[in-house]
């Protein structure tokens, strides 16, 4: 499936195209998710939107009973409606309208979930308005969810203060990719951020069950690479486990 994260079933990092199958599994209603963060405007991390809403609209809360916060860049409210009008010609402007707050500030609490963010650019294809977030829970822990980025200066300056870091690791080293980490650029990043635990997503390589593509790169032990359903539980002192 594509890359997205959820946090404690309240916060969705991202709405790809298979975002209501993801759901799913993971045993989460589209009603119950209270904010979603964007990182860019690419259609693997933005194309489930409309049947995100529209799950919400008729299906998991009809009655409009839930708060729906989407945490975006300036353009991206425009964005996201022309993406439903084109999805679902006259079925969601109300849901747009009605149904969702829009919160374009760089740094913000995340509702009353005990998050907050601050938003940062990084470096993948321009036209996508990239950006990451470094998310702070009340307990302390950190988080720094870089979006598809490859390595960059602002990556660089808040990995050190973090406890967790999740990579994009889109393309293999068979060349030069700027705008994704390579398993060498990981493998790198790792180095110099021993204290950090590094989670690679959105990783390039083929399934097991796969005959194409490229095989599964090795990675230092303490990486992981994580798979759809992998977890990170975080205690009220913010210590973590990583199930994988």
């Amino acid at each position: 499936m594509h890359a997205l994260a959820l946090i404690d079933n309240q916060i969705m990092i991202d709405a790809p195209p298979t975002v209501l199958t993801q759901l799913r599994r993971a045993g989460v209603s589209p009603g119950q998710l209270q904010h979603i963060l964007f990182t860019h405007w690419h259609g693997d991390h933005s194309f489930g939107f409309p049947f995100f809403l529209l799950d919400r609209k008729y299906l998991s809360d009809p009655g409009g009973l839930e708060d729906l916060e989407v945490h975006l860049r300036p353009g991206g409210r425009k964005y996201l409606t022309e993406l439903c009008k084109m999805g679902f010609p006259g079925s969601l402007e109300d849901a747009l309208e009605n149904r969702v707050e829009w919160n374009e500030l760089e740094a913000s609490m995340i509702g009353k979930t005990g998050w907050k963010y601050d938003r940062f650019p990084v470096h993948h294809t321009p036209e996508t308005d990239p950006h990451g977030y470094e998310l702070k829970h009340e307990s302390g822990f950190r988080l720094l969810h870089c979006g598809d980025s490859g390595p960059c200066p602002e990556i660089e300056s808040r990995a050190g203060r973090v406890d967790v870091v999740i990579l994009e690791m889109g393309m293999p080293d068979i060349g030069e990719f700027p705008h994704h980490h390579r398993p060498s650029d990981v493998i790198s990043f790792n180095d110099r951020f021993p204290e950090v635990k590094v989670l690679v997503t959105h990783n390039y390589a083929r399934s097991p069950q796969s005959k194409s593509g490229f095989e599964i790169p090795e990675l230092p032990s303490d990486v992981v690479q994580l798979n759809d359903g992998d977890s990170i539980e975080i205690d009220e002192s913010g210590n973590y486990t990583v199930n994988n």
